[in-house]
Protein backbone atom coordinates (compact mmCIF):
# COMPACT_ATOMS: atom_id res chain seq x y z
CA UNK A 1 0.00 0.00 0.00
CA UNK A 2 1.61 3.69 -1.01
CA UNK A 3 2.19 6.44 1.79
CA UNK A 4 1.03 9.68 0.76
CA UNK A 5 4.60 10.66 2.42
CA UNK A 6 6.01 9.27 -0.75
CA UNK A 7 4.16 11.51 -2.85
CA UNK A 8 4.82 14.27 -0.99
CA UNK A 9 8.47 13.63 -1.15
CA UNK A 10 8.61 14.06 -4.65
CA UNK A 11 6.69 17.35 -4.62
CA UNK A 12 8.76 20.43 -3.71
CA UNK A 13 6.58 23.83 -2.81
CA UNK A 14 7.06 24.93 -6.41
CA UNK A 15 6.16 22.05 -7.54
CA UNK A 16 3.29 22.05 -5.78
CA UNK A 17 1.85 25.35 -7.04
CA UNK A 18 2.68 24.36 -10.61
CA UNK A 19 0.09 21.59 -9.86
CA UNK A 20 -2.04 24.10 -8.29
CA UNK A 21 -2.21 27.18 -11.12
CA UNK A 22 -3.49 23.92 -13.64
CA UNK A 23 -7.02 24.39 -11.88
CA UNK A 24 -6.39 27.81 -9.94
CA UNK A 25 -6.04 31.22 -11.49
CA UNK A 26 -4.17 34.10 -9.63
CA UNK A 27 -4.45 33.58 -5.86
CA UNK A 28 -0.62 33.15 -5.55
CA UNK A 29 0.72 34.16 -1.88
CA UNK A 30 -2.28 31.48 -0.98
CA UNK A 31 -0.72 28.60 -3.13
CA UNK A 32 2.63 29.55 -1.92
CA UNK A 33 1.29 29.19 1.68
CA UNK A 34 -0.21 26.21 1.70
CA UNK A 35 2.78 24.53 -0.83
CA UNK A 36 5.20 25.12 1.98
CA UNK A 37 2.24 23.49 4.59
CA UNK A 38 1.92 20.66 2.88
CA UNK A 39 6.06 20.60 2.36
CA UNK A 40 6.67 20.41 6.32
CA UNK A 41 4.29 17.42 7.08
CA UNK A 42 6.43 15.66 4.60
CA UNK A 43 9.99 17.38 6.96
CA UNK A 44 8.65 16.90 10.37
CA UNK A 45 8.21 13.29 9.65
CA UNK A 46 12.34 13.18 8.30
CA UNK A 47 13.46 14.81 11.67
CA UNK A 48 14.11 12.76 14.47
CA UNK A 49 11.21 10.99 16.36
CA UNK A 50 11.59 12.75 19.86
CA UNK A 51 11.17 16.21 17.89
CA UNK A 52 8.82 14.87 15.26
CA UNK A 53 5.85 14.98 17.90
CA UNK A 54 6.80 18.92 19.22
CA UNK A 55 6.34 20.17 15.69
CA UNK A 56 3.05 21.02 14.86
CA UNK A 57 1.36 22.50 12.11
CA UNK A 58 0.97 26.12 11.08
CA UNK A 59 -2.50 26.26 10.01
CA UNK A 60 -3.97 29.09 7.87
CA UNK A 61 -6.82 31.25 7.09
CA UNK A 62 -8.16 32.20 3.62
CA UNK A 63 -9.20 35.79 3.44
CA UNK A 64 -11.39 36.53 0.40
CA UNK A 65 -15.00 36.79 -0.79
CA UNK A 66 -16.41 34.15 -2.66
CA UNK A 67 -15.54 32.00 -5.44
CA UNK A 68 -11.78 33.42 -5.76
CA UNK A 69 -10.11 29.70 -5.14
CA UNK A 70 -10.42 28.93 -1.44
CA UNK A 71 -12.11 26.27 -1.44
CA UNK A 72 -10.56 24.65 -4.72
CA UNK A 73 -6.59 25.17 -3.58
CA UNK A 74 -7.55 23.03 -0.11
CA UNK A 75 -9.31 20.50 -2.50
CA UNK A 76 -6.52 19.84 -4.95
CA UNK A 77 -4.00 20.41 -2.19
CA UNK A 78 -5.64 17.12 -0.44
CA UNK A 79 -5.81 15.24 -4.23
CA UNK A 80 -1.81 16.36 -4.37
CA UNK A 81 -0.96 14.87 -0.95
CA UNK A 82 -3.55 11.77 -0.99
CA UNK A 83 -4.48 12.83 2.30
CA UNK A 84 -7.95 12.39 4.33
CA UNK A 85 -9.63 15.32 3.14
CA UNK A 86 -13.20 17.08 4.63
CA UNK A 87 -14.87 20.48 4.23
CA UNK A 88 -17.20 21.56 6.78
CA UNK A 89 -18.65 24.95 7.44
CA UNK A 90 -18.18 26.20 10.64
CA UNK A 91 -21.30 27.37 11.12
CA UNK A 92 -23.68 23.97 11.11
CA UNK A 93 -22.08 23.66 14.44
CA UNK A 94 -23.42 24.14 18.27
CA UNK A 95 -21.78 24.33 20.78
CA UNK A 96 -21.60 20.95 22.38
CA UNK A 97 -25.02 20.34 24.80
CA UNK A 98 -27.30 22.00 22.58
CA UNK A 99 -29.27 20.67 19.66
CA UNK A 100 -27.50 20.20 16.28
CA UNK A 101 -23.57 18.71 15.81
CA UNK A 102 -20.64 18.85 18.01
CA UNK A 103 -17.53 19.47 16.26
CA UNK A 104 -15.88 16.76 17.02
CA UNK A 105 -18.03 15.27 14.48
CA UNK A 106 -16.01 16.71 12.03
CA UNK A 107 -13.24 14.25 13.29
CA UNK A 108 -15.32 11.47 12.93
CA UNK A 109 -16.70 11.81 9.38
CA UNK A 110 -12.99 12.70 8.80
CA UNK A 111 -11.80 9.09 10.24
CA UNK A 112 -14.84 7.53 7.88
CA UNK A 113 -13.69 9.34 4.93
CA UNK A 114 -9.99 7.69 5.45
CA UNK A 115 -11.40 4.07 5.88
CA UNK A 116 -13.03 4.21 2.93
CA UNK A 117 -10.04 5.52 0.89
CA UNK A 118 -7.58 3.51 2.09
CA UNK A 119 -10.15 0.26 1.88
CA UNK A 120 -10.47 1.37 -1.73
CA UNK A 121 -6.44 1.32 -2.16
CA UNK A 122 -6.61 -2.03 -0.94
CA UNK A 123 -9.79 -3.59 -2.80
CA UNK A 124 -7.65 -2.35 -6.02
CA UNK A 125 -4.17 -3.83 -4.74
CA UNK A 126 -5.96 -7.43 -4.79
CA UNK A 127 -8.33 -6.90 -7.79
CA UNK A 128 -5.93 -9.74 -10.09
CA UNK A 129 -6.22 -12.13 -7.43
CA UNK A 130 -10.08 -11.32 -6.63
CA UNK A 131 -10.88 -11.92 -10.24
CA UNK A 132 -9.54 -15.24 -10.45
CA UNK A 133 -11.18 -16.40 -7.62
CA UNK A 134 -14.44 -15.25 -9.09
CA UNK A 135 -13.54 -17.00 -12.63
CA UNK A 136 -13.39 -19.97 -10.20
CA UNK A 137 -16.37 -19.49 -8.16
CA UNK A 138 -18.51 -19.08 -11.84
CA UNK A 139 -16.78 -22.22 -13.38
CA UNK A 140 -18.50 -24.06 -9.96
CA UNK A 141 -22.04 -22.68 -10.54
CA UNK A 142 -21.54 -24.18 -14.85
CA UNK A 143 -19.96 -26.78 -14.32
CA UNK A 144 -20.18 -28.30 -10.99
CA UNK A 145 -17.86 -30.91 -9.88
CA UNK A 146 -19.68 -34.78 -10.38
CA UNK A 147 -20.82 -36.50 -7.39
CA UNK A 148 -18.71 -39.39 -6.43
CA UNK A 149 -20.26 -42.59 -7.72
CA UNK A 150 -21.92 -45.02 -5.62
CA UNK A 151 -19.29 -47.89 -4.88
CA UNK A 152 -21.43 -50.70 -5.45
CA UNK A 153 -23.81 -49.89 -8.51
CA UNK A 154 -21.91 -50.93 -11.92
CA UNK A 155 -22.22 -49.12 -15.27
CA UNK A 156 -22.32 -52.29 -16.70
CA UNK A 157 -22.67 -56.15 -15.74
CA UNK A 158 -18.99 -56.93 -14.42
CA UNK A 159 -17.72 -53.55 -14.83
CA UNK A 160 -17.34 -50.73 -12.37
CA UNK A 161 -17.05 -47.47 -12.91
CA UNK A 162 -14.01 -45.85 -13.23
CA UNK A 163 -14.11 -42.47 -10.88
CA UNK A 164 -10.48 -41.37 -12.70
CA UNK A 165 -12.41 -41.27 -15.76
CA UNK A 166 -15.14 -39.35 -14.74
CA UNK A 167 -12.68 -36.64 -12.97
CA UNK A 168 -10.04 -36.30 -16.02
CA UNK A 169 -13.49 -35.61 -18.25
CA UNK A 170 -14.69 -33.00 -16.00
CA UNK A 171 -11.06 -31.30 -15.59
CA UNK A 172 -10.84 -31.03 -19.27
CA UNK A 173 -14.66 -29.67 -19.46
CA UNK A 174 -13.12 -27.18 -16.98
CA UNK A 175 -10.44 -25.91 -18.95
CA UNK A 176 -12.81 -25.47 -22.41
CA UNK A 177 -15.21 -23.16 -20.15
CA UNK A 178 -12.06 -21.71 -18.52
CA UNK A 179 -11.01 -20.43 -22.28
CA UNK A 180 -14.08 -19.37 -22.84
CA UNK A 181 -14.65 -17.57 -19.73
CA UNK A 182 -11.80 -15.85 -20.71
CA UNK A 183 -12.21 -14.75 -24.12
CA UNK A 184 -15.82 -13.74 -23.19
CA UNK A 185 -17.72 -16.41 -25.42
CA UNK A 186 -19.49 -17.11 -21.80
CA UNK A 187 -20.76 -13.15 -21.03
CA UNK A 188 -24.59 -13.89 -21.95
CA UNK A 189 -25.26 -17.33 -20.35
CA UNK A 190 -26.74 -16.84 -17.12
CA UNK A 191 -25.92 -18.34 -13.44
CA UNK A 192 -27.31 -17.88 -10.36
CA UNK A 193 -25.50 -15.83 -7.52
CA UNK A 194 -26.28 -15.24 -3.68
CA UNK A 195 -25.83 -11.81 -3.26
CA UNK A 196 -27.18 -9.93 0.11
CA UNK A 197 -30.57 -8.89 0.44
CA UNK A 198 -31.30 -5.30 1.25
CA UNK A 199 -32.63 -5.07 4.47
CA UNK A 200 -35.25 -2.23 4.83
CA UNK A 201 -36.28 -1.96 8.84
CA UNK A 202 -39.99 -0.85 9.55
CA UNK A 203 -38.97 0.50 12.09
CA UNK A 204 -36.00 3.13 12.77
CA UNK A 205 -34.06 2.68 16.10
CA UNK A 206 -33.66 5.85 17.96
CA UNK A 207 -30.61 6.16 20.34
CA UNK A 208 -30.20 8.68 23.55
CA UNK A 209 -29.16 12.21 22.57
CA UNK A 210 -25.24 12.10 21.36
CA UNK A 211 -24.82 7.99 20.83
CA UNK A 212 -24.70 9.01 17.01
CA UNK A 213 -21.86 11.73 18.03
CA UNK A 214 -20.06 9.07 20.05
CA UNK A 215 -19.38 7.20 17.15
CA UNK A 216 -21.85 4.55 18.07
CA UNK A 217 -24.70 3.69 15.47
CA UNK A 218 -27.57 1.17 16.88
CA UNK A 219 -28.72 0.26 13.65
CA UNK A 220 -25.72 -1.18 12.42
CA UNK A 221 -25.00 -2.52 16.31
CA UNK A 222 -28.45 -4.77 16.30
CA UNK A 223 -27.70 -5.40 12.72
CA UNK A 224 -24.55 -7.48 13.55
CA UNK A 225 -26.37 -9.54 15.97
CA UNK A 226 -29.19 -10.69 13.28
CA UNK A 227 -27.56 -13.46 10.41
CA UNK A 228 -26.96 -12.07 7.05
CA UNK A 229 -29.94 -12.33 4.85
CA UNK A 230 -29.10 -13.24 0.99
CA UNK A 231 -31.06 -14.01 -2.00
CA UNK A 232 -30.70 -16.02 -4.95
CA UNK A 233 -30.58 -13.95 -8.48
CA UNK A 234 -30.36 -15.22 -11.83
CA UNK A 235 -27.71 -12.90 -13.86
CA UNK A 236 -25.80 -12.44 -16.66
CA UNK A 237 -21.82 -14.13 -16.69
CA UNK A 238 -20.47 -10.53 -17.03
CA UNK A 239 -22.61 -9.45 -14.32
CA UNK A 240 -21.77 -12.45 -11.55
CA UNK A 241 -18.14 -12.15 -12.52
CA UNK A 242 -17.81 -8.29 -11.16
CA UNK A 243 -20.35 -9.40 -8.35
CA UNK A 244 -18.11 -12.09 -7.28
CA UNK A 245 -14.76 -10.18 -8.01
CA UNK A 246 -16.19 -7.72 -5.23
CA UNK A 247 -16.89 -10.14 -2.63
CA UNK A 248 -13.82 -11.84 -3.14
CA UNK A 249 -12.00 -8.83 -2.86
CA UNK A 250 -13.54 -8.40 0.43
CA UNK A 251 -12.31 -11.22 1.31
CA UNK A 252 -8.90 -10.71 0.61
CA UNK A 253 -8.45 -7.33 2.60
CA UNK A 254 -7.33 -7.28 6.29
CA UNK A 255 -9.95 -4.72 7.45
CA UNK A 256 -7.79 -4.53 10.95
CA UNK A 257 -4.54 -3.03 8.80
CA UNK A 258 -7.25 -0.97 6.63
CA UNK A 259 -8.58 0.49 10.01
CA UNK A 260 -5.08 1.40 11.49
CA UNK A 261 -3.37 2.58 8.02
CA UNK A 262 -6.43 5.00 7.93
CA UNK A 263 -6.16 6.22 11.43
CA UNK A 264 -2.57 6.79 11.47
CA UNK A 265 -3.27 8.72 8.12
CA UNK A 266 -5.50 11.32 9.77
CA UNK A 267 -3.41 11.84 12.61
CA UNK A 268 -0.38 12.49 10.03
CA UNK A 269 -1.88 13.92 6.93
CA UNK A 270 -5.36 14.51 7.61
CA UNK A 271 -6.59 17.94 6.15
CA UNK A 272 -9.48 19.83 7.66
CA UNK A 273 -10.92 22.54 5.55
CA UNK A 274 -13.52 24.65 7.88
CA UNK A 275 -15.42 27.11 5.40
CA UNK A 276 -17.11 30.12 6.59
CA UNK A 277 -15.29 30.86 9.91
CA UNK A 278 -16.26 34.36 9.73
CA UNK A 279 -19.80 33.32 10.38
CA UNK A 280 -19.27 32.32 14.16
CA UNK A 281 -16.57 35.46 14.82
CA UNK A 282 -18.84 37.77 16.90
CA UNK A 283 -18.04 41.19 14.96
CA UNK A 284 -17.04 43.95 17.31
CA UNK A 285 -16.14 41.76 19.98
CA UNK A 286 -14.65 43.96 21.86
CA UNK A 287 -17.20 47.06 21.24
CA UNK A 288 -19.81 48.31 23.44
CA UNK A 289 -22.78 46.99 22.26
CA UNK A 290 -21.07 43.12 22.32
CA UNK A 291 -23.64 41.00 23.91
CA UNK A 292 -21.38 37.99 25.02
CA UNK A 293 -20.75 34.45 23.80
CA UNK A 294 -23.96 32.28 22.24
CA UNK A 295 -24.28 28.72 21.32
CA UNK A 296 -23.85 29.06 17.66
CA UNK A 297 -20.46 31.59 17.36
CA UNK A 298 -18.28 32.08 20.40
CA UNK A 299 -19.49 28.39 21.89
CA UNK A 300 -18.62 26.67 18.61
CA UNK A 301 -15.26 28.35 18.63
CA UNK A 302 -14.49 27.73 22.31
CA UNK A 303 -15.40 24.01 21.20
CA UNK A 304 -13.05 24.01 18.29
CA UNK A 305 -10.30 25.58 19.90
CA UNK A 306 -9.49 22.04 21.79
CA UNK A 307 -9.66 20.49 18.23
CA UNK A 308 -7.11 22.83 16.66
CA UNK A 309 -4.57 22.84 19.15
CA UNK A 310 -4.47 18.96 19.94
CA UNK A 311 -6.77 16.61 21.62
CA UNK A 312 -8.00 13.27 21.30
CA UNK A 313 -11.57 12.55 19.93
CA UNK A 314 -13.29 8.78 20.18
CA UNK A 315 -14.42 6.93 16.82
CA UNK A 316 -15.87 3.52 16.05
CA UNK A 317 -12.35 3.00 15.14
CA UNK A 318 -10.29 3.90 17.79
CA UNK A 319 -9.44 7.03 19.47
CA UNK A 320 -7.88 10.03 16.86
CA UNK A 321 -5.31 12.83 18.44
CA UNK A 322 -5.57 16.03 16.30
CA UNK A 323 -2.30 17.31 17.11
CA UNK A 324 -0.90 17.03 14.02
CA UNK A 325 -4.42 17.77 11.85
CA UNK A 326 -3.61 20.25 9.17
CA UNK A 327 -6.95 23.24 9.68
CA UNK A 328 -7.28 25.39 6.65
CA UNK A 329 -9.88 27.91 7.55
CA UNK A 330 -11.26 30.69 4.71
CA UNK A 331 -14.13 33.15 5.27
CA UNK A 332 -15.29 36.31 3.30
CA UNK A 333 -14.44 38.58 6.87
CA UNK A 334 -16.10 41.27 5.02
CA UNK A 335 -18.11 41.90 8.42
CA UNK A 336 -16.32 40.04 11.56
CA UNK A 337 -12.66 40.14 11.24
CA UNK A 338 -9.72 37.59 12.49
CA UNK A 339 -9.27 39.53 15.13
CA UNK A 340 -12.75 39.09 16.42
CA UNK A 341 -12.04 35.64 16.96
CA UNK A 342 -11.46 34.83 20.15
CA UNK A 343 -7.90 35.33 21.23
CA UNK A 344 -7.04 31.58 22.05
CA UNK A 345 -8.09 29.92 18.59
CA UNK A 346 -6.63 33.54 16.51
CA UNK A 347 -3.28 31.49 18.41
CA UNK A 348 -3.84 28.48 16.30
CA UNK A 349 -4.38 30.03 12.76
CA UNK A 350 -0.76 32.15 12.75
CA UNK A 351 -0.69 32.27 9.19
CA UNK A 352 -3.12 34.54 7.14
CA UNK A 353 -3.54 35.06 3.78
CA UNK A 354 -5.71 37.43 1.90
CA UNK A 355 -7.14 36.60 -1.85
CA UNK A 356 -7.62 39.45 -4.00
CA UNK A 357 -11.02 39.44 -6.25
CA UNK A 358 -10.68 38.53 -9.35
CA UNK A 359 -10.04 41.12 -12.77
CA UNK A 360 -11.27 41.05 -15.91
CA UNK A 361 -7.71 39.41 -17.06
CA UNK A 362 -8.12 36.61 -13.99
CA UNK A 363 -11.73 35.58 -15.86
CA UNK A 364 -10.20 35.28 -19.28
CA UNK A 365 -7.72 32.84 -17.95
CA UNK A 366 -9.69 31.03 -15.69
CA UNK A 367 -12.28 30.67 -18.93
CA UNK A 368 -9.68 29.21 -21.15
CA UNK A 369 -6.35 27.93 -18.90
CA UNK A 370 -7.50 25.37 -16.71
CA UNK A 371 -7.70 22.21 -17.31
CA UNK A 372 -11.51 22.15 -16.20
CA UNK A 373 -12.14 25.34 -17.63
CA UNK A 374 -15.64 26.48 -18.14
CA UNK A 375 -15.19 26.50 -22.04
CA UNK A 376 -13.54 23.39 -22.43
CA UNK A 377 -16.48 21.86 -20.57
CA UNK A 378 -19.39 23.41 -22.39
CA UNK A 379 -17.64 21.96 -25.44
CA UNK A 380 -16.98 18.35 -24.30
CA UNK A 381 -20.53 18.65 -23.20
CA UNK A 382 -22.06 19.39 -26.44
CA UNK A 383 -19.45 17.35 -28.47
CA UNK A 384 -21.51 14.50 -27.12
CA UNK A 385 -23.97 15.68 -29.58
CA UNK A 386 -21.61 15.89 -32.27
CA UNK A 387 -21.54 19.54 -32.05
CA UNK A 388 -18.51 21.68 -32.47
CA UNK A 389 -18.46 24.85 -30.45
CA UNK A 390 -16.17 27.52 -31.19
CA UNK A 391 -15.10 30.78 -28.91
CA UNK A 392 -13.48 33.85 -30.45
CA UNK A 393 -10.80 35.47 -28.83
CA UNK A 394 -12.63 38.14 -28.37
CA UNK A 395 -16.00 36.34 -26.87
CA UNK A 396 -13.75 35.21 -24.02
CA UNK A 397 -13.03 39.11 -23.67
CA UNK A 398 -16.30 40.13 -23.82
CA UNK A 399 -17.51 37.38 -20.88
CA UNK A 400 -14.75 37.79 -18.65
CA UNK A 401 -15.93 42.25 -18.97
CA UNK A 402 -19.44 40.79 -18.67
CA UNK A 403 -18.95 39.14 -15.52
CA UNK A 404 -16.37 41.77 -13.86
CA UNK A 405 -19.34 44.41 -14.53
CA UNK A 406 -22.02 42.10 -13.03
CA UNK A 407 -19.82 41.52 -9.93
CA UNK A 408 -19.00 45.26 -9.70
CA UNK A 409 -22.71 46.18 -9.73
CA UNK A 410 -24.69 43.15 -7.73
CA UNK A 411 -22.39 41.10 -5.20
CA UNK A 412 -19.00 39.76 -5.96
CA UNK A 413 -19.30 36.48 -6.38
CA UNK A 414 -15.97 35.92 -8.01
CA UNK A 415 -15.48 33.30 -10.51
CA UNK A 416 -19.13 31.85 -10.12
CA UNK A 417 -20.45 34.97 -12.29
CA UNK A 418 -18.73 32.36 -15.31
CA UNK A 419 -20.93 30.12 -14.76
CA UNK A 420 -24.64 32.41 -14.90
CA UNK A 421 -23.09 34.11 -18.01
CA UNK A 422 -22.19 31.23 -20.25
CA UNK A 423 -25.78 29.13 -19.08
CA UNK A 424 -27.36 32.06 -20.13
CA UNK A 425 -25.42 33.18 -23.49
CA UNK A 426 -25.60 29.13 -24.07
CA UNK A 427 -29.38 28.29 -23.24
CA UNK A 428 -30.45 28.66 -26.12
CA UNK A 429 -28.25 26.00 -28.63
CA UNK A 430 -28.35 24.14 -25.42
CA UNK A 431 -32.35 23.29 -25.76
CA UNK A 432 -32.04 23.42 -29.42
CA UNK A 433 -28.90 21.36 -30.51
CA UNK A 434 -30.73 17.98 -30.52
CA UNK A 435 -33.30 18.78 -32.74
CA UNK A 436 -31.26 21.48 -34.83
CA UNK A 437 -29.36 19.60 -37.38
CA UNK A 438 -26.12 21.79 -37.42
CA UNK A 439 -22.47 20.40 -36.39
CA UNK A 440 -20.98 23.74 -36.11
CA UNK A 441 -22.14 26.78 -33.18
CA UNK A 442 -19.34 29.61 -33.24
CA UNK A 443 -20.03 32.38 -30.48
CA UNK A 444 -19.27 35.98 -31.55
CA UNK A 445 -19.12 38.92 -28.83
CA UNK A 446 -21.64 40.31 -30.52
CA UNK A 447 -23.29 37.35 -29.03
CA UNK A 448 -22.36 38.20 -25.91
CA UNK A 449 -23.59 41.79 -25.99
CA UNK A 450 -26.70 41.18 -27.75
CA UNK A 451 -27.98 38.61 -25.15
CA UNK A 452 -26.59 40.54 -22.16
CA UNK A 453 -27.15 43.97 -22.69
CA UNK A 454 -30.38 44.66 -21.19
CA UNK A 455 -29.72 42.85 -18.44
CA UNK A 456 -26.21 44.53 -17.38
CA UNK A 457 -27.97 47.89 -18.16
CA UNK A 458 -31.15 47.45 -16.00
CA UNK A 459 -29.18 47.08 -12.55
CA UNK A 460 -32.56 45.73 -11.01
CA UNK A 461 -32.98 43.14 -13.51
CA UNK A 462 -29.00 42.27 -13.16
CA UNK A 463 -29.17 41.67 -9.68
CA UNK A 464 -32.36 39.41 -10.06
CA UNK A 465 -31.05 37.33 -13.17
CA UNK A 466 -26.97 37.65 -12.69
Amino acid sequence: MSSPASALRELTPKQIVEQLNRYVISQDNAKRAVAIALRNRWRRLQVPEDLREEIVPNNIILIGPTGVGKTEISRRLASLARAPFIKVEASKFTEVGYVGRDVESIIRDLTDLAVDMVKSESLEEVQEPAALHADERILDLLLPRPARPHPVTPVTEGFEPAEEDIEDSWERTREKLRSQLAVGTLDEREVEVDMPADQHPMVSILGPVGLEEMGVNLSELFSGLMPQKSKRRRVKVREARKILQQEEASKLIDMDKVISEALRRVQQNGIVFLDELDKVAAADRGGSEYRGPDVSREGVQRDLLPIVEGSTVTTKYGMIKTDHILFIAAGAFNVAKPSDLIPELQGRFPIRVELGSLSTEDFVRILTEPENALIKQYTALLATEGVTLHFKKETVQEIARAASMANDQAEDIGARRLHTILTLLLELILFEVPDAGRDTYTITADDVRERLEDIIADEDLSRYIL
